[in-house]
Parts: C-alpha cells; sequence; structure tokens
C-alpha cells in the first residue's frame, strides 16, 4: 500500500433512477490521489462532481466499487462500518461554497463546535481555534460575530473550521464561488499553502480555469469517466 495515499478509489460506479430515468453518473472510477497534494475537479454542470465530491466524503453511497481513507478501506460494495458520521468527523474536512458560519456564535464559538462535539475538552478545543485563526491572519476577530467580517475573512474561518480536527483529507466543494478574483486566488493559494504544511489532501471543485495554475493535478469527468491531468 502506498503510504502517502489519502484516497484510493477502485472500479466506483454510481447512477440515479431506474427504467428510463436511469442516469449513470460515474462509471468504473479508479484514482490515487495523495497527502500534500491539491486537486482540481472540473467537470460540465450535472455531470456529477458533487456526487463524486460527497462520495469520497461518505455522504453519498456509490453503487458498487472501493474507496480507501488513509490506510482504512471505508467502502467496498457497501459501507464496512456503520459510523459514517464518525469517518466524517474524525477523517474529513468540508468548505462549501458558502461559508455556513452560524450567525449567533461569536468566530471561536463556530470552530469550537465540531471538536466539542468529538468530546475534546472545552479549553482545548478553544486553543486549537485560537492557533488556526492565527495561522489565517485573523487572530484579533476571534470574538467577533462572523456578520462583523468580511466574505474573505468568513471563508477563511471556514477553512479553519475545517481544519480543527485536523483531517486526512479536505473537499472543497466551489470555496472561490461567492469572492472576487482576487480573493479566489488568496484563498486557492492558501489552500495549496495548507496541504504542503499540513500534509492534507484536498480535493477542491472550481469552474474557475484560473485557478488550475494552483493546483498540483486536474480531475476531469469525461464521459462519466475519471481523467487526470498536470496542472
Amino acid at each position: 500500500m502506498n503510504q502517502n495515499q489519502a484516497i484510493k478509489i477502485q472500479h466506483l460506479n454510481k447512477s440515479f433512477g431506474k427504467g428510463d430515468a436511469y442516469v449513470d453518473v460515474i462509471h468504473d472510477a479508479n484514482f490515487t490521489i495523495n497527502k500534500g497534494e491539491l486537486v482540481a475537479l472540473i467537470a460540465p454542470s450535472g455531470a456529477g462532481k458533487t456526487t463524486l465530491l460527497m462520495m469520497l466524503g461518505c455522504v453519498e453511497s456509490p453503487d458498487s466499487g472501493t474507496i480507501w481513507l488513509g490506510d482504512e478501506k471505508v467502502y467496498e460494495n457497501k459501507w464496512l462500518t456503520k459510523e459514517t458520521r464518525k469517518i466524517r468527523r474524525e477523517k474529513i474536512g468540508f468548505i462549501f461554497q458558502a461559508h455556513y458560519l452560524i450567525p449567533f456564535l461569536n468566530i471561536v464559538d463556530n470552530l469550537t463546535l465540531l471538536p466539542q462535539t468529538n468530546k475534546v475538552k472545552d479549553e482545548e478545543s478553544k486553543q486549537k481555534a485560537r492557533e488556526l485563526l492565527e495561522y489565517f491572519d485573523i487572530a484579533e476577530k476571534e470574538n467577533a460575530m462572523p456578520s462583523q467580517l468580511s466574505g474573505g475573512q468568513n471563508q477563511r474561518v471556514a477553512i479553519a473550521r475545517a481544519l480543527i480536527n485536523d483531517p486526512e483529507i479536505v473537499l472543497a466543494d466551489e470555496p472561490t464561488a461567492a469572492l472576487d478574483t482576487n480573493r479566489s486566488i488568496d484563498v486557492v493559494k492558501m489552500l495549496k499553502k495548507i496541504a504542503i504544511q499540513r500534509d492534507v489532501a484536498i480535493v477542491m471543485v472550481t469552474h474557475d480555469e484560473r485557478m488550475l495554475e494552483y493546483c498540483d493535478k486536474i480531475m476531469k469527468i469525461e464521459n462519466k469517466t475519471i481523467v487526470f491531468n498536470d496542472a
């Protein structure tokens, strides 16, 4: 086994519907993504980008195939554990188009929700949150409410939230869609830095080809199959 692998997919298939409504979305996908890589996932609208991301995140069930997350086989024609939520909490961080911060909690409290769910002590989770805010150069905002931050700052907090439990994998669904070009480039550069410094595999859905030059690999869905190109 490749000790550097974060995600390994073998013969993964996904379809929706039956009969005349049957749609084949992903057919016989095979690929490996390593730790420290920022991978762009691109495809036309409706081609299955988010579906693939949600399968990697143990949210959507494939029809068949195998999924390895790190050195753990989590799916082989069925989920191999009933605790897929535990896998998500411990191994995976999610970033979305919108930041989805809770508006009535300050920034530190937004960050500490997930570790507290994992029974991390309050002071320990707050210390980790402050370290991440320092890492993202927004430590002075720890007591601010989301409404008091700019769009770019809120997205930084959302990225920090994805890292709070030290995941092996971060899945980002168009994280720059709501940002202007300069802020989008800043966010993608930040993701690249995170992948390298924290040895995390990051898969980023994007429709913006200007972001591709900052990625290590480009993963495309073409005719229901997965194709990799160098960035």
